[in-house]
């Protein structure tokens, strides 16, 4: 770490957990040493739909080496629940929607590929996949359905009664009548369909969890987002025990991006098996078998309408969005669209709106948020709708966007959507990301690709998300007798320097160096209460109840000190680490005040009162290969306001990832479903194009903080931020190179073959 950067917040010091993580000392699930180990191996499904006619594991229990096999009707005989879910939402006619069961083995028929049937256990991962092999399931097939687009028609399989035309939930925001009359008066109206397809997160680390029983106690080890919120509900809702008999502990996890919030079916059988057994049981997935069973993200049809009047401003917005679910609610499964519903208008004035979501069920892998949860939705309907009106009205698309910007002086603005924005100063994050991408320039740019035999496109996109929702964060922050700081937080890292960013928050004031700061986070047992690590909380609520605990910690301190030196309390100056005497030379540092005492400990709860907007413009080139329909990103260009800002380095690489990630989506990524056979397609990186360094140009970023009073860092959520810009502003670009060619309404992945069949149809070539 350079030793010129003062290790304070702000400050862009490098990551204290890189080095411990870069040299093999990592603690991830692999990296844990258990004794009397055993392990599990999953008998899924490989039908979409099929009844379960009966379960022959006779043969699989034979084999030596093997331990256990548990099948659904063990999971009922032993009295265990169903996998909640916990969004609250309505069906079309307004009542509740209904509580699908989700059990962690089917019993009476399965209902995609790769649901989990039965588990074999035994002393090695070898012999319980050998034995898994000897499983012998009978099926019933039924008729499937994994098309969104077809799943209400009539004739099409049903999969819950309680769910008419396959839909589980609809929800609706805004004011239809004012937007009907909007509508009917307006200059222009712009309509599209627009696809959002079916991605899987593929974290470097795959799924895997280890469970274990001890002393009439439950112990769970893997990566989640949220280790108290999992607590209850696998105490309460599954095994229908109390909270204290069971911990969670985190650790280091290679990499999330929303999909670790599902409470998989995996992480009630490790716990349950671990009990039958009496010994620990671990399970990890292979990366074929993470295509099957790690739960999907977007996955969303919509047909939207905006409506401009002539001077260029919008004043009506219509917006249906259809999800798909897949078989089973997640424990968060409608998040996402119930989140986009609200996040629709953006950063525009639009006179009123009506936008409604409706979710689906298909016989495929159950969808859950995946980073941005409904912001990048959101922003790629929004942005792709102004980039058709400023096409058909002929108005530059980025006066025309900023025609319709929130102004500063509209805040608080309220949406019309259920949202009020508290701050922000959209036209200047605009402007100052235009003149870094030398807007003015592109039409040279464009005539330069021209002349290569190139086409070029550019995509401007003004975005905006809900982070750090209210809800409740803890922290506890203890120095011990020795002088050693230890601070224990309720987030669940997955990659995001959390480590970092905390002991910047307290090694200056408490005047220690960070290596006598130890963090721990993601473990139930340190933590009395805590939210976890989603949603671009854990700045916004984590980092605000280590402010607070570390300030309480002084204040407490304060008076032992003030006794310590025999002075009034008032004559106390704290800087530092170190309390002085008004006026003298007297002094102790907190550390010592601390240890004098046999060492000191705090606790804290914060929950904000409101969420944060964080807010930027992300500006995308691209240029086509005519030839092969091969789509380069030659430049891109983010300003983002984040509020306060903790460390302008890690920020960045937030930031850097999240865009690489849209890219990936907006370019390559796509999970295939067979609409004859209902099987996955793309069940391997053979099949399911992922991002490399050569698809990615350098990044330009900026930053335009203007900070939040919502939450005492002044700070807002970035690490979704990358992603809800980028979907928008790679397919507006792309959307633009082949506009002149009919190409304005390309859906994603704008793969070679999709933009090459576009150029040979439009003649472009």
């Amino acid at each position: 770490m350079p030793t010129d950067i003062p290790f304070v917040s702000g400050a862009p010091v490098l990551r204290v957990e890189d080095e411990r993580l870069l040299t093999g000392g990592g603690q991830f699930l692999d990296d844990r040493e258990v004794s009397d180990l055993a392990h599990a191996a999953v008998v899924r499904s490989p039908y979409p739909h099929a009844r379960i006619l009966e379960v022959d594991v006779a043969a699989a229990r034979i084999i030596p080496g093997v331990l256990l096999v548990l099948t659904g009707e063990d999971y009922v005989a032993d009295g265990l629940g169903s996998i909640p879910c916990q969004d609250a939402c309505q069906t079309r006619d307004g009542t509740p929607r209904p509580d699908l069961p989700f059990p962690a083995l089917a019993r009476e028929r399965v209902l995609y590929v790769g649901e989990a049937v039965a588990l074999v256990v035994a002393e090695t991962g070898v012999i319980a996949r050998d034995a898994a092999e000897l499983v012998e399931v009978t099926y019933e097939p039924l008729p499937a359905n994994t098309e969104l687009d077809r799943a209400a028609e009539d004739g099409m399989p049903l999969l819950w009664p309680q769910c008419p035309a396959n839909e589980v939930f609809y929800a609706t925001q805004g004011d239809p009548q004012s937007t009907d009359i909007e509508f009917a008066n307006a200059a222009h109206i712009v309509r599209q369909r627009l696809v959002n397809q079916r991605v899987s997160a593929n974290p470097l680390e795959a799924r895997g969890y280890i469970g274990r029983f001890r002393d009439d106690k439950y112990e769970l080890y893997g990566g989640v987002h949220s280790p108290h919120l999992f607590r209850t509900q696998l105490t309460r809702d599954v095994f229908h025990i109390e909270e204290a008999k069971l911990r969670i502990v985190t650790g280091d996890v290679g990499g999330s991006f929303g999909m670790r919030g599902a409470l998989f079916a995996e992480i009630v059988l490790v716990l349950w098996a671990a009990q039958k057994v009496g010994r620990p049981v671990k399970w990890a997935a292979s990366r074929t078998e993470s295509f099957v069973s790690d739960h999907h993200g977007r996955d969303v049809i919509s047909d939207a309408e905006l409506a401009l009047d002539d001077a260029g401003k919008f004043v009506g917005l219509r917006v249906s969005i259809k999800t798909n679910m897949g078989a089973y609610l997640s424990i968060k499964g409608p998040r996402s669209p119930l989140n986009a519903l609200t996040l629709l208008a953006g950063c525009y004035k639009i006179s009123t709106c009506d936008v409604s979501a409706s979710g689906v069920m298909t016989n495929t892998v159950p969808t859950a948020p995946y980073r941005g949860a409904g912001g990048p939705e959101a922003s790629y309907i929004l942005e792709r709708l102004i980039d058709k009106a400023a096409t058909e009205t002929g108005v530059d698309r980025a006066d025309l966007r900023r025609r319709n910007l929130i102004d500063v002086a509209d805040m608080p603005y309220d949406t019309g959507l259920g949202l009020t924005y508290d701050c922000g100063a959209f036209k200047a994050v605009m402007d100052e990301a235009l003149s870094l991408a030398d807007y003015s320039g592109f039409d040279a740019r464009r005539a330069a690709s021209v002349k290569a035999s190139r086409r070029r496109g550019i995509g401007v996109c003004n975005v905006l998300e809900q982070t750090g929702r209210p809800s409740i964060e803890g922290a506890d922050l203890r120095i011990g007798a020795d002088g050693g700081v230890e601070l224990a937080v309720g987030t669940a890292p997955q990659g995001q320097g959390h480590e970092t960013i905390f002991k910047q928050l307290v090694c200056e004031e408490l005047g220690v160096t960070p290596d006598r700061v130890s963090v721990i986070t993601g473990d139930t047992a340190k933590t009395s209460v805590g939210g976890g690590t989603f949603n671009s909380r854990s700045a916004v609520c984590g980092g605000a109840a280590v402010e607070i605990v570390k300030q309480k910690l002084i204040k407490r301190c304060r008076y032992l000190a003030a006794d310590r030196l025999e002075a009034a309390i008032e004559d106390i100056e704290f800087s530092s680490g170190v309390f002085h005497v008004m006026g003298t030379d007297r002094q102790i540092s907190l550390i010592d005040v601390a240890m004098a005492e046999g060492g000191l400990g705090e606790a804290s709860e914060y929950s904000p009162d409101a969420p944060t907007f964080p807010q930027g413009c992300h500006i995308c080139e691209v240029e086509i290969d005519l030839e092969t329909g091969m789509v380069s990103v030659e430049r891109y260009v983010n300003v983002d306001d984040v509020g306060t800002v903790l460390n302008p380095m890690t920020l960045e690489g937030q930031i850097h990832g999240g865009v690489a990630q849209g890219i990936g989506q907006a370019l390559l990524e796509q999970i295939h479903y067979d609409p004859t056979s209902s099987q996955i397609l793309s069940g391997s990186f053979m099949d399911y194009a992922m991002p490399r360094a050569d698809d990615i140009c350098d990044f330009t970023s900026g930053s335009h903080p203007v900070p939040t009073s919502s939450n005492p860092l002044g700070v807002k959520g970035a690490g979704e931020a990358g992603t809800v810009g980028a979907l928008p502003a790679v397919m507006c670009a792309v959307a633009d190179a082949l506009a002149d060619i009919g190409g304005g309404d390309i859906d994603m992945p704008a793969t070679p073959e999709s933009v090459w069949q576009l150029l040979a149809k439009g003649c472009g070539r």
